[in-house]
């Protein structure tokens, strides 16, 4: 059975959509659910919301819609692990989601003292990964995450 990976024009909406949202400091939409933090993005008839619950211990998902039809989606799981984690760190690396692998930052980013590293194994159709962040060479923070292609 085929897979389906997404073409260069969904992958380009995904990178904007990331950016304009949580990365971005976008504004939330109305909350899904009890306490959810909701982010929408849309434009040509895709649409991208990343719902999560929670904070310093979170689960969410962001997923794709094209003309009203779910088609991807990735679930994560992460939590705070040390002292000093910097969320604004967090969307700095985030901004910088890679067209290769779109699913969270890129493989290495640094600055003043604090590490992200990524790694991913698969593609758009199939894929999970694991994400940290190190402050001063030790782990402050850990995201697990998996998705692919919906049908």
């Amino acid at each position: 059975m085929m897979l389906d990976k997404l073409d260069d024009k969904v992958i380009g909406f995904l990178i904007r959509a990331k950016k304009a949202t949580y990365a971005g400091k976008g504004a939330e939409s109305a909350s899904s659910r009890p306490k959810s933090h909701d982010l929408k993005y849309s434009e040509d008839g895709l649409t991208y919301i990343d719902t999560y619950l929670g904070g310093e211990r979170f689960a969410g998902e962001e997923a794709l819609w094209r003309d009203g039809e779910p088609f991807w989606s990735m679930n994560y799981v992460g939590r705070v692990t040390g002292e000093n984690f910097s969320g604004d760190f967090l969307k700095e690396a985030l901004l910088r989601v890679p067209a290769d692998k779109p699913f969270r930052g890129p493989a290495r980013y640094e600055d003043g003292g604090y590490v992200y590293e990524c790694e991913v194994s698969g593609d758009t159709c199939w894929f999970y990964g694991h994400e940290i962040i190190s402050l001063n060479g030790v782990q402050i923070y850990e995201c697990l995450f998996h998705g692919g292609s919906i049908k």
